[in-house]
């Protein structure tokens, strides 16, 4: 597994890593008689990397010149600040204050609002956004993961891995308490992805309380104190948590002092296959024994659903053309859309002085331009229907418009 701490450093290791090897290829200053293209070595995620040689990587061409491209802009600072809602595993970018539109909110002291929430007031929020889709108390819905139950214990299942000697019919329970090594995670995903239907929408009090409601439903402690419904959330007590599966993750690439070093344990750790399978390639028959129990089977009867037709017939209402004018069926069907929204740009029905303006083209212009199409409107705009039926739709506009 992966460590999620110092990931902008191991970023920028893998980047240097990745310059080094294209530097090195294009730079070849090796004996010619002992470097073949057929040189390889262990990329960090166990495969293999091939030296660019003569513009080419193996077989494929490479352009090794840079390229500029005049396209945008770079980002303000501002914009880089509002974009920027990452929070770190060590408390990186929690807010301290509830923020509008990048400033802190005042109380009615005229001081920035601290940003805080209670247990009580998280559950209230996921009741209202969140239980629909992820359960009562984080049990999980159709499709949603639950959030809340499981053990650090269960993560070592490995349904059907054939290293494992005894495979176990059972997977590993993946919730928040459970596998995510840093609360960070559950703050940051809520506030950036939450609720599903309006991300974003939620206030940092709001995010601190259904942090808080959802850490007291999978049992978190914080400095040694029960979240119960009166806990409130805030920054301070947030640096405070230590989650049971903080530990859990391998191979160790939290080397602050050394970067490079967490790029090697990766590397070493994904070269070896035998750290997730057998080491040998297998394609049929690769469990022994009575696999019967490991099979995974629908649990839910779909029979009841599965051949219902993809939708209903519904006819629309009939409509009554004993008191429509020439014209106006034919518009109300083809033509609304644009000429009734003057947002499009259009001249719209009933604006007399737009129509005016049409008109002083003459009208047998503005018939030309209807059925051959003017600006951004196609021949009859994009409707397949005849030079009459259009000079009737024009008249009817015309006369809709005096």
């Amino acid at each position: 597994m992966f460590i999620l701490e110092n990931i902008t450093k191991l970023k920028i290791a893998l980047l240097a890593v990745g310059f080094i090897v294209v530097a090195t290829g294009c730079n070849d200053t090796s004996d010619k008689s002992s470097s073949t293209n057929n040189e390889t070595q262990t990329s960090v995620d166990g495969g293999v990397k091939y030296p660019i040689k003569d513009e080419k990587y193996t077989q494929y061409h490479v352009n090794i010149n840079s390229t500029k491209f005049n396209i945008g802009r770079d980002a303000t600072p501002t914009e880089i600040a509002a974009w920027d809602l990452d929070v770190m595993y060590d408390g990186t970018g929690l807010p301290e204050f509830d923020m509008k539109h990048g400033k802190a909110v005042l109380d009615e002291n005229g001081q920035p609002k601290k940003a805080q929430g209670s247990v009580e007031e998280g559950a209230e929020l996921y009741d209202a956004q969140c239980v629909m889709c992820h359960g009562d108390f984080g049990s999980g819905g159709k499709g949603y993961p639950k959030l809340a139950g499981g053990t650090v214990e269960s993560l070592k299942k490995q349904r059907l891995n054939p290293a494992d000697e005894h495979p176990n019919p059972e997977s590993p329970d993946k919730t928040i308490g459970s596998f995510w090594p840093y609360a960070s995670t559950l703050f940051w995903y809520v506030q950036e992805s939450m609720p599903f239907n309006a991300p974003k929408t939620l206030t940092n009090s709001e995010t601190y309380a259904l942090t808080a409601y959802l850490l007291s439903l999978n049992d978190i402690t914080i400095d040694g104190e029960e979240l119960d419904d009166d806990y409130v959330l805030d920054k301070e007590k947030f640096l405070k948590i230590v989650m049971p599966n903080v530990n859990g993750f391998y191979p160790e690439t939290n080397t602050t002092d050394n970067p490079i070093q967490g790029v090697k344990n990766m590397t070493e750790y994904l070269g070896n296959p035998t750290n997730y399978g057998t080491g040998t390639r297998c394609m049929k028959d690769c469990i022994q024994g009575d696999v019967e129990n490991l099979v995974l089977r629908i649990q839910d009867d779909l029979t009841k659903t599965a051949n219902e037709p993809l939708s209903t017939l519904r006819e629309l209402p009939k409509l009554d053309t004993s008191i429509m004018l020439p014209g106006q069926v034919d518009y109300e069907t083809n033509c609304s859309a644009c000429h009734s929204n003057a947002a499009i740009g259009a001249p719209v029905v009933g604006d007399k002085e737009a129509w005016i303006k049409v008109m002083e083209k003459g009208l047998e212009q503005v018939y030309y331009n209807g059925i051959n199409g003017i600006n951004t409107m196609p021949p009859k705009g994009g409707v397949d229907i005849s030079d009459e039926k259009t000079k009737e739709i024009i008249d009817y506009m015309i006369n809709s418009s005096k």
